[in-house]
């Protein structure tokens, strides 16, 4: 992967309460696992929850003496210039960089979406959040129109495409994620999934399974470890395993270009 075009992951969503912050969370460090070098910038600088959940993280390590994969995390508040100056700056040797956004339209949060490699739009599987992306019909649950951002997505594609070869930029791929499935009821998560496969074919996204709701991501935000902290958890009941399997699912359908570690160089006799 070359050093001067990490991957752009963009985890964006413009209604608050969707997992967005800790998907990110867990999707960047499970690269650091990889021995991607990852870097997060949060992009919402009033919650700052991705730059919390990485601070707490930090004291954990420290606390405990332990070594534990993480991604070097900044807040960024300023114009569009000052963002992409920021990225040239930590992302010359960065595999990947990892975008958390506020839940609310915001001029960063766009640039940053259009600007994506991988698109993540983390959702609860019901109708107030399908609108986000599109709007159905009251009686029959058909797609009627794309919303604002869908459109606005829509349109960054295209442009991404024409300037693919040009500036040897990579195509858009765009994610949504389903998040928190398990607490719906099974006709309203049917209708649910419809409209998204009918979206998807005038949009272009994909979909894949997120994270289900679970105490376990609360608890784990004050020291900052995530469910890949093998040996750093304690004991694990079943609900927990079945979660961890859950994110590497994730991780793997996201389809990231994959990241090879440098080969240790060789000491000549």
């Amino acid at each position: 992967m070359s050093a001067r075009l990490p991957h752009r992951i963009v985890f964006a969503n413009e209604k608050g309460g969707t997992g967005k912050s800790t998907t990110a969370v867990h999707i960047a460090i499970a690269l650091a696992y990889r021995g991607a070098r990852v870097v997060a910038i949060d992009l919402d600088q009033r919650q700052r929850t991705m730059a919390r959940y990485l601070e707490n993280r930090t004291d954990t390590a420290q606390r405990r003496q332990v070594a534990l994969p993480s991604a070097e995390c900044r807040v960024f508040e300023g114009d569009v210039d000052g963002l992409e100056a920021l990225v040239a700056e930590l992302g010359a040797d960065a595999d990947y960089v990892v975008f958390d956004t506020p839940g609310r339209d915001d001029p960063l949060a766009r640039h940053a979406a259009t600007e994506a490699d991988t698109l993540v739009t983390p959702m609860n599987d019901s109708f107030v959040d399908f609108d986000l992306i599109g709007q159905v019909e009251g009686e029959t649950f058909k797609v009627k129109r794309l919303s604002f951002y869908a459109e606005l997505i829509w349109e960054a594609r295209l442009k991404r495409s024409r300037a693919t070869i040009e500036q040897q930029r990579r195509q858009m791929d765009w994610v949504v994620v389903r998040n928190r499935t398990g607490h719906v009821e099974a006709r309203n998560m049917a209708r649910i999934e419809q409209a998204l496969a009918e979206l998807s074919k005038r949009v272009g996204f994909r979909v894949a399974q997120g994270l289900s709701e679970r105490v376990i991501y609360r608890e784990l935000f004050p020291s900052g470890l995530t469910l890949l902290d093998k040996g750093h958890l304690g004991e694990l009941g079943t609900s927990h395993l079945v979660a961890r399997q859950e994110l590497r699912e994730l991780v793997k359908s996201l389809a990231l270009p994959e990241f090879i570690p440098p080969q240790p160089r060789l000491e000549l006799a």
